[in-house]
């Protein structure tokens, strides 16, 4: 055993098994205080919601806990293990919740058999949460799922996997670009991979300007074009009226290559077909499509991204959820929209150009930090995500509509 997979397994075993846990947030030591905690004196507060259901954030703990869900079908990297085997990453996610934004979350692991009956558990148990964060559940049941909760739960509903990593991956992508002197609108993209999180991706990018006609995706197929057969309705909307077929002929003359598919696809061959100053984000965990060192032999000209923490220019989830689910659960949002998507966006890039806390250079044992090719995006610790991207999301919250309480006073300026 490698002494990486025994620390592993003993952070998980260690002192006692999982990561998470309950407290109490209240007395609990008199008889008094057991009267009022429980019977008779929690008749009162179970009155009130009885009455006035929005009670229910006044006097129990819903309007601070998200329930993190999965059926287990799309666990990392590592396929359809099972919803037992997907505890670990869940109780993972509720972990971050609770260090970045001082969110209750609570994994729930779904054996539902189908998409209907996954819908019908999480539907039917919605009412006992702020908000509800979906998680790895494969693509392209993913995409109904979410849409089928949308629709019948009146709290956030957040598919991370598709719109966490569209969030981040814009961010990023947007900075780089103009560092790089190109423009969104204009840029040509190639984004190998077709699954949940490069769907949302591609799609978030048009909602910010990105041409669509401009977008090659790729899945294990080659280049998904006009006319091609076997296109679920998902692929089907980024199949784009071209003659490219292979990952080669799509990033000839590429501005930007979203890797979102698996290790060392992107062959330093084809990286040199790109256009000049091209931006590379080599998300696959734990290998990229290229690693920063092979690409920068290639060509010195790029920007690279990874979704690693040992390299510059992270791509991680968790610069956007804790934050996003902060700023909809403050002012009771009935739903996560594209508007407060959008607004996350652009706080991360805002957030890049500020200078950086010296906290935060002592966390990434850095000498200095300044936007720039190797600092296009904040790093996770940074003490000023849970002010700035909540407030961007609250604000837009209220914006929209879509909000059922007031804007908070002020956010903290640093998470628990």
């Amino acid at each position: 055993m490698s002494d990486f997979k025994k620390a592993a397994l003993d952070y998980h075993a260690l002192p006692k098994p999982g990561k998470v846990a309950i407290q109490i947030t209240t007395a609990a030591r008199t008889q008094w205080d057991l009267a009022l905690a429980y019977s008779p004196g929690v008749a009162e507060p179970v009155r009130a919601i009885a009455a006035n259901p929005e009670d229910a954030y006044l006097y129990t703990a819903k309007g601070n806990m998200v329930a993190v869900i999965t059926d287990g079908s799309a666990i990392l990297g590592l396929g359809n293990l099972g919803p037992l085997a997907s505890k670990p990453v869940m109780e993972g996610k509720a972990l971050l919740f609770k260090r970045f934004a001082d969110i209750d979350a609570i994994d729930i692991e779904v054996d539902a058999g189908s998409a209907d009956a996954f819908i019908d558990t999480v539907a039917n148990i919605a009412g006992t949460f702020g908000g509800i964060n979906l998680e790895d559940i494969r693509s392209p049941e993913c995409f109904e799922i979410e849409r089928a909760l949308v629709e019948r739960c009146d709290i956030p509903v957040f598919h991370d996997d598709q719109h966490g990593t569209a969030i981040v991956t814009a961010a990023g992508l947007l900075n780089a670009l103009e560092i790089q002197g190109k423009t969104l609108a204009s840029a040509r993209i190639v984004c190998l991979g077709a699954g949940a999180a490069a769907i949302a991706c591609m799609r978030l990018l048009v909602a910010l300007g990105a041409g669509r006609e401009n977008i090659f995706m790729l899945d294990r197929r080659g280049v998904i074009y006009a006319g091609r057969d076997g296109l679920n309705q998902y692929k089907e909307e980024f199949a784009n009226d071209t003659k490219a077929r292979s990952l080669a002929d799509a990033c000839d003359g590429a501005d930007v290559f979203i890797g979102l598919s698996g290790a060392n696809l992107l062959m330093p061959e084809v990286l040199q077909r790109m256009a000049p100053k091209p931006v590379v984000f080599a998300c696959s965990n734990p290998d990229p499509e290229i690693t920063p060192e092979v690409a920068r032999a290639s060509r010195d000209d790029l920007i690279i991204a990874t979704g690693r923490s040992d390299y510059p220019n992270q791509v991680n989830n968790v610069l956007g959820f804790p934050f996003i689910f902060r700023g909809a659960l403050d002012v009771r949002a009935a739903a996560i929209n594209e508007a407060m998507k959008i607004a996350a966006v652009h706080a991360l890039c805002q957030l890049t150009r500020e200078p950086v806390p010296q906290s935060v250079l002592d966390g990434s044992h850095e000498q200095a930090l300044s936007f720039g090719p190797e600092y296009i995006i904040p790093k996770p610790w940074d003490p000023r995500l849970l002010g700035v991207v909540s407030d961007a999301v609250a604000k837009a919250a209220i914006a929209t509509g879509v909000a059922r309480k007031g804007y908070p006073q002020h956010y903290p300026l640093t998470a628990l």
